[in-house]
């Protein structure tokens, strides 16, 4: 370059690009990897749809459980 012009050097804009596709995989790899955020978010929508199922069958066992009762005071 001469002497008084500014810019970016080639070298500059390779270590940019460089930088910009480590940070691109490693943020592909966290997502996407066996232990990534979409298969960690379906695995939480699993054990949420269990805890569910478990606490409306659990629900329903007490309600039978105190119309029984009820029915047996009266």
């Amino acid at each position: 370059m001469l002497k008084g012009q500014k810019g970016i050097t080639l070298i500059t804009l390779v270590v940019t690009i460089v930088i910009l596709i480590i940070l691109a995989g490693v943020a592909i790899s966290l997502t996407l990897s066996e232990n990534g955020l979409f298969n960690k978010a379906k695995k939480a929508r699993d054990d949420y749809m269990t805890a569910a199922n478990s606490e409306h069958d659990q629900l329903a066992n007490v309600v039978d459980y105190v119309d029984l009762v009820t029915n047996e005071v009266q």
